[in-house]
């Protein structure tokens, strides 16, 4: 089971740019994204999704929408689809162009920065069993996007989007990373689930007020 290529390869910047071209024309819908880069692979598109939460990018109201859209993905990841499909109630789901363009710029400039840094290399992280351990990895991570826990979101997006550029340019190293760091997310969820279990709701204001100081560190 292979991502999905095109036979001309872009940078990732230069994809992201092609589409900062289209979201500026109104607002997208990510029925719209998988059109556009449905040729791509499922990596551009895992890179898309995972913007507003990865990034420091205020975009409240995204995180369960496109969770369910990743965690789609990642079930047809692991299943070797080859193409992209999602609900209609999915796909319907527009995102405003104001924050599209936000997103996709922050996004391009990031990636220009990691450019300099990818390359094809390990390629066995994402090979066989590998290929379906990002899959696997995906589904879990877009599961724990959907929780309503605040602050919670950066850690997982994170993982989906280095699983995104590992796929997209074949870097296995990207994927050692995102590895590394879903075992973070995991952990911390964990945590955070205990905590709320065992001291109950009001807990939850002690967990935001803790992860704002962390990340405030």
């Amino acid at each position: 089971m292979r991502d999905i290529q095109n036979n001309t390869h872009h940078t990732l910047s230069e994809a992201l740019e092609q589409l900062l071209q289209n979201s500026t024309r109104g607002e997208l819908s990510i029925g719209d994204l998988c059109s556009a880069i449905n040729d791509k692979g499922y990596g551009l598109l895992l890179i898309i999704l995972s913007l507003p939460s990865a990034l420091p990018i205020p975009a409240p109201g995204y995180s369960t929408p496109f969770g369910i859209a990743i965690a789609l993905i990642g079930i047809q990841m692991l299943g070797g689809r080859r193409t992209i499909w999602l609900p209609k109630k999915i796909k319907v789901f527009k995102v405003k162009s104001s924050v599209a363009s936000k997103m996709i710029q922050v996004g391009t400039r990031f990636i220009r920065t990691l450019e300099r840094f990818i390359r094809p290399r390990l390629h066995t992280v994402y090979s066989g069993i590998g290929y379906s351990l990002a899959a696997l990895l995906t589904i879990i991570m877009a599961l724990l996007m959907i929780l309503p826990i605040p602050l919670t979101n950066t850690f997982p997006a994170s993982v989906i989007f280095l699983i995104g550029v590992g796929l997209t340019e074949k870097d296995g190293l990207f994927g050692i990373i995102a590895y590394s760091i879903g075992i973070v997310a995991v952990t911390l969820y964990a945590l955070i689930i205990f905590i709320v279990v065992t001291q109950g709701l009001p807990a939850i204001d002690q967990v935001k007020g803790w992860l704002a100081n962390v990340i405030n560190v």
